[in-house]
């Protein structure tokens, strides 16, 4: 089968296209033939080795997010059959529950192999079947992304209609953030560097939005958006430069829930702004397999759609790497197999 990896030794450069030996699906196992895969932010480092250990092993099949169809399953499979579509869950091993050191290691792309093959070959477990509705690049949009987003907004935010929620950008768990928030009935602001995706943002329904290049210290604009209450959840990205801005607008109490550090990873804030407010800083790592599938539900029963922003053919990943690090995507980079 044709496979993308990273072989010989760490480094963008020798991530390469070859081949592996076809496999077959033993007890409990799914086969899937892969049709598409969405690119996050994670994935243009792991052949770097950001995450030392962690990374996994080499030869390593990089990329955590796709769809395929189910082509052969072995004795006992009941989740899925042959000629559904499924995504492979980000953490094989974390079902549902509070997660442990061994569900958070356990993770496709790195140090598990990822989506970028001809097929996957899995725990029937770790893969969540696909509603009928969704194209496949869509579909491959969701394990990471828009699970990251429910995860933060409704596994752990707990957020309920009326709320007030603050967003940051524009990236694909923002926008899955905003469409979530649209569902449940809260108010979502949302912030952006361009007032071409800010018309964007107000179309999919965005009820405020400020440009945080022409308003730096939007923490005081967006504060004053909910009346000086402040917000009760904010969706933070940026990490060492925003969160000092978020402090700033979030209400004694909220929740502020951490899922990037775009802008670096120190902490160069009061940390007495989360203690005298009692703040909840909750970090989000994507979220488990029984998320995923009700996070489908809910997105079946609300037809709800990714926004895809570019599409790639399987030959042009570092391209699509490439085009991630512009920052210049609405919505998700996918990656078409079938072309």
């Amino acid at each position: 089968m044709r496979v993308f990896q990273i072989e010989g030794e760490w480094g963008i450069d020798n991530l390469k296209i070859s081949t592996r030996p076809d496999p077959k699906p033993g007890p409990g196992q799914v086969l899937l033939r892969m049709s598409a895969s969405s690119i996050n932010f994670r994935d243009p480092i792991v052949p770097e080795r950001a995450y030392g250990s962690q990374s996994g092993n080499l030869p390593l099949i990089p990329v955590s997010d796709g769809v395929g169809d189910v082509i052969d399953v072995g004795a006992g499979v009941t989740r899925v059959k042959v000629g559904d579509r499924a995504c492979p869950a980000y953490f094989q091993t974390w079902i549902s529950g509070e997660p442990n050191a061994n569900r958070l290691t356990q993770s496709l792309g790195g140090p598990l192999d990822g989506t970028m093959s001809e097929f996957m070959c899995l725990s029937e477990e770790g893969v969540v079947k696909v509603p009928d509705y969704l194209t496949n690049l869509e579909a491959s949009t969701l394990p990471c992304a828009a699970l990251t987003a429910w995860s933060a907004l409704v596994e752990c935010g707990r957020i309920k209609p009326g709320e007030q929620l603050l967003i940051q950008g524009s990236g694909g768990v923002a926008l899955f953030a905003l469409q979530f928030a649209k569902m449940l009935g809260a108010r979502a602001t949302v912030i952006s560097s361009s007032d071409e995706k800010i018309e964007r943002l107000k179309h999919m329904g965005a009820d405020a939005t400020i440009n945080y290049r022409e308003t730096p210290e939007w923490g005081k604009a967006a504060r004053a958006l909910t009346d000086g209450r402040g917000f009760d959840h904010i969706l933070e990205v940026g990490g060492e430069k925003t969160l000092p801005q978020s402090l700033r607008c979030i209400r004694p109490g909220g929740t502020l829930s951490m899922i990037g550090i775009l802008s670096g990873g120190a902490m160069s804030t009061s940390l007495g702004l989360i203690i005298t407010r009692q703040v909840k800083l909750q970090g989000i790592t994507v979220g488990h397999r029984d998320g995923l599938e009700a996070m489908m539900n809910a997105m079946a029963q609300h037809q709800i759609r990714p926004v895809v922003d570019k599409v790639f053919d399987f030959a042009e990943l570092k391209a699509s790497f490439n085009y991630l690090k512009t920052g210049a995507q609405f919505g998700k980079i996918c990656i078409s197999h079938d072309r």
